[in-house]
């Protein structure tokens, strides 16, 4: 692994420092394309360094996979909803502790395998019979010691395989690990919540990688106001341009040409990409010359999952006062989960969040038919449900901006295909949390990266017109952070 990171920084380094001229004394100007949280960050350090720059972005608004939705009256996030990592060494603390937003936190323990405490829950079996919490607990001891069962799996094994193989093999090994009945159902749900961390199937999760998430310290927490504030905040005062739908991208030596769906065209002396990794994956967009061998290959060994929100809005509270109710299965494709956001907000909505394989067969539902599978689901635990006023659905698999929902560890790929995928190519720079290998998957992760590229993007240029001590990039926020840490607001309500 530390071989190919010194190599990647060589190509790195040959990138960035071929063909450089200097040029006529004028704003340098960069094209980013993406006005996501990646995007969005990259815009503003250019800017706050006095680049020009211009944001196209394909959607109608900002934010890319945070959107926060207010159509029932108040905030609902349908895509990122989490501060993951609730600590002042995260780099959305200063932004988020000067807008004093309130954060709810749903765990204090920074765990890759679930985001929610295990102390405030009601789970179900599929006839509306409430599992014992000692049992639940039992089972989660149980789940711990098959993972560390699969370590010693792949420690022996020369070759990667499934987190769902390995589990297989351990089976295979330690039968007194085997679980029947209810306990097994319940062992269905901790692999389910484990598949949402990522977005994917266990059959499809690499073992070697699935651990190598650097966690921040803090625990998780949710944003009661919705992310939208936050981006906001990032986005003043910048030149974004919506409905911007990038079709082609044109480097040369001293530049890039950028053409947009209907048939306008940007210029500029660098780009920086922040599109997400499933519309990489499309090829929708083209690049001429044709992207190198060795980042078409990151592009397409990065996994990219799904993970939707089916939001269920009541007219009063008709279930338990719990952080989240969940219905344990057979299978983990079975069981469900919902997320309780009255504890969080004071609002009687319910969210649904089904992940891999069962999301995109969801996805291939109208909405009205995906409120009604959830409301099923709902209805199997609480057979009194009173009806949704209101649903909401994401479709973040079959939205063509985003063609997925975040990034993950494919079977049988290195780790290190993240930062293959964040080196730059000549002038053309790379954003997103598909380029973070400490933090994918976090809009923190997102963030840093858009930072990152703005910093690399800023040298690159400038070095072509000799003025690399000019234009220093400031920190990518409207306004400069408190001298002393401001605390996030964190409420147990």
């Amino acid at each position: 692994m530390e071989s190919n990171r010194k190599s990647n920084r060589q190509v790195e380094r040959a990138l960035c420092y071929s063909t450089l001229e200097k040029r006529p004394s004028v704003s340098p100007s960069v094209i980013v394309i993406g006005a996501g949280f990646a995007g969005i960050a990259a815009a503003r350090a250019l800017h706050n360094a006095s680049f020009q720059v211009i944001l196209l972005e394909s959607r109608n608004r900002i934010g890319g996979r945070v959107h926060t939705d207010y159509s029932f009256g108040f905030p609902v996030d349908l895509g990122a909803s989490w501060l993951h990592g609730v600590c002042k060494d995260n780099p959305l603390a200063p932004v988020i502790g000067k807008l004093g937003l309130p954060m709810y936190r749903t765990s204090g323990d920074n765990s890759v395998l679930y985001d929610h405490d295990l102390e405030s829950y009601a789970l179900f079996d599929m006839d509306g019979n409430q599992v014992p919490q000692d049992l639940v607990s039992r089972v989660g001891e149980t789940f711990e010691s098959i993972l560390k069962e699969t370590d010693l799996v792949r420690k022996e094994s020369s070759e990667d395989m499934s987190v769902q193989r390995a589990i297989s093999i351990v089976f295979e090994r330690r039968p007194d690990l085997r679980l029947e009945g209810l306990s097994h159902k319940v062992l269905q749900w901790y692999l389910c919540r484990m598949e949402g961390w990522f977005a994917a199937d266990a059959e499809t999760i690499s073992l070697q990688c699935w651990d190598q998430e650097k966690l921040l310290p803090g625990g998780h927490g949710l944003m009661v106001r919705g992310y939208l504030p936050v981006i906001n905040t990032l986005a003043k005062g910048l030149d974004i341009r919506l409905g911007h739908r990038v079709m082609k991208i044109v480097r040369h030596y001293n530049g890039v040409k950028v053409s947009v769906e209907d048939g306008n065209v940007f210029l500029a002396d660098a780009a920086v990409i922040a599109v997400p990794l499933g519309v990489l994956k499309s090829k929708s967009i083209a690049f001429e010359p044709r992207l190198p061998e060795w980042k078409e290959a990151a592009i397409d060994d990065l996994g990219v999952g799904i993970e939707n929100k089916i939001v269920l809005h009541f007219e009063e509270v008709f279930w338990p006062n719990v952080e989240f109710l969940g219905v344990v299965a057979q299978t983990s494709y079975e069981c469900s989960y919902f997320l309780n956001l009255h504890k969080a907000t004071g609002h009687a909505f319910l969210v649904y969040m089904p992940a891999g394989k069962l999301a995109r067969d969801i996805e291939k539902m109208s909405d009205d038919e995906a409120a009604k599978f959830a409301f099923t689901q709902l209805q199997r635990i609480l057979p009194n449900a009173s009806a949704p006023i209101q649903p909401l659905v994401s479709h973040w698999g079959t939205d063509s901006n985003s063609l997925g929902s975040y990034s993950y560890d494919a079977v049988g790929k290195p780790h290190d295909v993240y930062e293959r995928l964040r080196i730059p190519v000549d002038n053309l720079f790379f954003a997103g949390e598909a380029t973070s290998d400490e933090h994918p998957g976090s809009v923190h992760g997102a963030y840093s990266t858009g930072v990152a590229a703005a910093e690399a993007c800023r040298m690159r240029v400038l070095e072509r017109y000799g003025q690399s001590e000019l234009f220093q990039v400031q920190p990518a926020m409207v306004m400069a952070p408190p001298a002393i840490p401001v605390p996030l607001l964190i409420s147990r309500m």
